[in-house]
């Protein structure tokens, strides 16, 4: 039995999901009342994501389940030890990634997430799936988080916080990613920048999207 498959991680997951799923961010003021054009440059934006993503600090924008198995799946399948995640919301995916570090007998997540009150709630929940222990949360813009005091070696990488800034957040930990590094970016449309520096083997990358939502690298 997996850490991910079994209590208290698995009915976690499943209780966590469903809430999701039953709050719906296109049911907030902040969103609902915005065009089409509106949500896409909101996204796009690197000026108005701190004010977007805080008028939706009560939704967990969570990954999908399917992305979280396979983020479950990769950190075991390159036997991860070392992983940073930008954009921690409710601990959804960090809670598969650290499930995974403790089916490869440790390591330590570092996660950022700027808004306070999905930093309780995620520390919350990683206490409940008894995953804590190797997660060590920074609070603020991951511009400034993960700019200092990263391991000199990343195996993964996961992109899911505010889209327009993927590229930026990949600089800042691009050295620190070893050979075979692993890049997952949820929704990585939204930030064309990002794609065209991973869609080139001049950088060092090979890519694809893997999903309709993500888009999956590897550090040659």
């Amino acid at each position: 039995m997996n850490t991910i498959s079994a209590a208290p991680v698995a009915p976690l997951l499943d209780r966590l999901f469903a809430e999701a799923d039953a709050a719906s961010p296109l049911a907030a003021p902040a969103f609902a009342l915005l065009s089409a054009d509106e949500r896409q440059r909101l996204m796009r934006s690197k000026d108005a994501y701190r004010q977007l993503y805080a008028n939706l600090k009560d939704f967990a924008l969570p990954v999908s389940r399917e992305t979280g198995r396979l983020l479950y799946m990769l950190a075991r399948a390159t036997q991860a030890r070392t992983i940073i995640e930008f954009g921690t919301s409710f601990g959804l995916s960090t809670l598969h990634l650290a499930a995974a570090l403790r089916d490869n007998g440790g390591g330590c997540v570092i996660t950022s997430e700027f808004e306070p009150s999905k930093v309780a709630t995620a520390k919350a929940n990683l206490i409940e799936g008894g995953l804590s222990d190797l997660v060590e949360f920074r609070e603020g813009d991951a511009l400034e988080t993960l700019a200092t005091d990263l391991p000199e070696r990343v195996d993964l990488l996961l992109l899911d916080g505010a889209k327009s800034l993927y590229g930026d957040i990949l600089a800042l930990v691009e050295r620190r990613l070893r050979p075979g590094a692993v890049i997952v970016a949820d929704n990585a449309d939204y930030c064309p920048e990002y794609l065209k520096h991973v869609g080139s083997t001049a950088n060092g990358y090979i890519t694809m999207p893997f999903t309709d939502d993500v888009e999956l690298s590897i550090r040659l």
